[in-house]
């Protein structure tokens, strides 16, 4: 685990009349800080927990959360399998997360999964700093059973994403399959990378989507991987990124 003084971290608020969204990112794992009392969320334990709501008490165990020294991950958007999707993400890249979200899910899905995207991306670009050092390319092929998914990742500061999942059905859990792709989509713009992401094989869509997310976060994990000797680099013949 990188020590506490040279990680690249981010805490971001991102408030909209759609969503309202708290997220802390380490990109080098480790403890992170309960995210901060506000006016939308408060840190008190419920007296009367609403199941739709985010749990205040963060030091709650839930379907996606995983504390420990190494990484501190704890998800909560009110879509389960969205929750599920990002705690696998966080834990193969390396990462610890730490999630809440409000959003207007009496609507559907589509403006807490692009919101929640949206600010993981603005938290990626801001944790990682200047472009300097990295080894900038990362790809990964990742099965779960029968499916098995390849990401390609360039953090080349030109936002571009290309998704071919081939989900059968429209829903995952409470997440229409289609936000996946336009999630990931929106990750990239925001993050500033290319982004190609293919499921090759497979014939349950969990398996699918999960194998997908876990080849993404091992493509990111050598992506944002400091080269030593490569400190203060470029990583392009433009000289910049």
């Amino acid at each position: 685990m990188a020590s506490t003084s040279n990680r690249r971290t981010a805490y971001i608020v991102r408030n909209t009349n759609e969503t309202k969204i708290q997220l802390s990112l380490s990109l080098d794992g480790g403890p992170l800080d309960l995210l901060p009392a506000t006016a939308e969320f408060q840190n008190d334990r419920p007296k009367d927990h609403d199941p739709e709501a985010p749990p205040e008490y963060q030091n709650t165990k839930t379907h996606a959360s995983q504390i420990s020294d190494l990484q501190h991950i704890w998800i909560w958007t009110g879509i389960g399998f969205l929750d599920h999707m990002l705690n696998a993400w966080a834990k193969h890249a390396g990462w610890s997360l730490r999630i809440r979200c409000r959003g207007d899910l009496a609507i559907d899905d589509h403006h807490t999964t692009e919101d929640t995207f949206l600010a993981l991306g603005t938290a990626f670009t801001t944790a990682l700093g200047p472009r300097t050092g990295l080894a900038r390319f990362g790809y990964a092929y990742a099965p779960l059973d029968e499916a098995l998914s390849r990401a390609v990742l360039d953090i080349s500061s030109r936002p571009f994403f290309v998704g071919d999942f081939g989900f059968q059905g429209p829903m995952m859990g409470n997440l229409n399959t289609q936000m996946i792709h336009h999630g990931l989509g929106s990750w990239a713009q925001n993050a500033g990378v290319t982004l190609h992401v293919d499921v090759l094989k497979g014939e349950n869509d969990h398996h699918r989507a999960e194998s997908a997310f876990k080849a993404l976060a091992v493509a990111c994990k050598g992506a944002c991987e400091r080269v030593v000797g490569r400190e203060g680099e470029v990583v392009s013949t433009k000289g910049v990124l």
